[in-house]
C-alpha cells in the first residue's frame, strides 16, 4: 500500500481534531476528503504534511512511517488554500524555489522550473510578478511549486475555494488531467460535494474527526452509508413505508401529470440544465423533491397537479 494511516488520533483542548483514522491511498489515486467544516480534514491533511504531529498512530508511505520527519524531509508537497506565493519574486523564482535545497546545479534547477511551467500552461509568464496574476495563473504557479519537487504525494487544501464558479471548474479538470498524466498521488480537501464528485477516484467522508464513508464517487452518492453521507451529498428524500426507511435522490422521483394526483408542485427551482420541484402531498404533510432535466421541465408549472414515478431507490 503506498499511503497506510494507522490508528491516527490528533485531540485538540476543545475535542476538536480526529480519532481512529484508518485510511489506505493506492499509488496514482486521487482520494478527497470531505466533509462540513470542523470536521478534521485539514487536520488530517495537516498531520499528513507534517504541520501537525499526532498523538498517537503512524502514518506509512511505501512502508516507512514519516510520523517523525519534519514537513520538509517527507516526501510530500502541499499546494494551500492562499497558495503561498512569494510576493517579491516573480513565477518562475517561485517555481524553483524548492529546488535550492536539493542536489541539482542551478542550470538543471532552471531547466526543472521551465518544465513544469510548461505542464501547467504558464509558458511566456517566466518573468512576470505574482501581483500581476490572475487567482487562476497563481494556482497553477503554487501546482508547478509543488510539482516540481517530484512528490510522492500531493496536498491539496481547499485549492479552489478562492475562484469564481466557471475558473473553478477549469482549474479541477486541468489538475484531474494533470494527476493521470503525471501518475502522482494527491489527496485533495474540500467541503464542495460537487467538486469531490467529478475529480475523485475515492471520497472519504468525515464528521466530528472521524471517517464516516469510504467509496468511490458513485457508493458515496447512491449507496450512502447513513442519513449524515446521504444528506451532505447533495438533495435526498426520505420515504418511510412499512415501518422501513428508503433514501432517494430528486432525480430519482419521474412526475407524470394527474389531476387525481397525490402531489402538489408548491415550488420551483431553477438551475439552468435542470430544475428543482418541490412537492407537496394533499394527502398529509409529506414533501418530495423531484429533479427534472433539460426542457421538458418547463412543461411542469407551480400549482400543477402530478403522480409520481420512482425509478431507483438510494438505500
Amino acid at each position: 500500500m503506498y499511503l497506510k494511516i494507522k490508528n491516527l488520533n490528533k485531540i485538540f483542548e476543545q475535542r476538536k481534531g480526529v480519532q481512529n483514522i484508518n485510511l489506505q491511498v493506492e499509488e496514482g489515486e486521487l482520494i478527497t476528503l470531505l466533509g462540513p467544516s470542523g470536521c478534521g480534514k485539514t487536520t488530517l491533511l495537516n498531520l499528513i504534511g507534517g504541520f501537525l504531529s499526532p498523538d498517537s498512530g503512524a502514518i506509512l508511505v511505501e512502508n516507512e512511517d514519516i510520523v517523525k520527519l519534519s514537513p520538509e524531509d517527507r516526501p510530500i508537497s502541499t499546494v494551500f488554500q492562499n497558495y503561498a506565493l512569494f510576493p517579491h519574486m516573480n513565477v518562475i523564482e517561485n517555481i524553483g524555489y524548492g529546488l535550492k535545497y536539493t542536489s541539482l546545479k542551478k542550470k538543471e534547477q532552471l531547466d526543472e522550473a521551465i518544465k513544469y511551467l510548461k505542464i501547467v500552461g504558464l509558458e511566456g509568464y517566466e518573468k512576470i510578478a505574482i501581483q500581476n496574476l490572475s487567482g487562476g495563473q497563481q494556482q497553477r504557479v503554487a501546482l508547478a511549486r509543488a510539482l516540481v519537487l517530484k512528490p510522492k504525494i500531493l496536498l491539496l487544501d481547499e485549492p479552489f475555494s478562492n475562484l469564481d464558479v466557471k475558473l473553478k471548474v477549469n482549474m479541477r479538470e486541468e489538475l484531474k488531467y494533470l494527476q493521470k498524466k503525471l501518475k502522482i498521488t494527491m489527496i485533495f480537501v474540500t467541503h464542495d460535494q460537487e467538486e469531490a464528485l467529478s475529480i475523485s477516484d475515492k471520497i472519504v467522508v468525515m464528521k466530528d474527526g472521524e471517517i464516516v464513508q469510504i467509496g468511490s464517487p458513485e457508493e458515496i452518492y447512491y449507496s450512502p452509508a447513513n442519513d449524515y453521507v446521504a444528506d451532505f451529498i447533495g438533495k435526498i428524500n426520505i420515504f418511510y413505508k412499512n415501518n422501513k426507511k428508503f433514501m432517494i435522490r430528486p432525480e430519482e422521483i419521474q412526475m407524470v401529470f394527474s389531476k387525481e394526483g397525490e402531489w402538489v408542485i408548491d415550488s420551483k427551482e431553477f438551475l439552468g440544465s435542470s430544475s428543482l420541484f418541490y412537492l407537496k402531498s394533499k394527502l398529509n404533510s409529506e414533501t418530495l423533491i423531484s429533479q427534472v432535466f433539460e426542457r421538458k421541465s418547463s412543461e411542469f408549472l407551480v400549482g400543477d397537479t402530478v403522480e409520481i414515478e420512482i425509478l431507483k431507490k438510494t438505500y
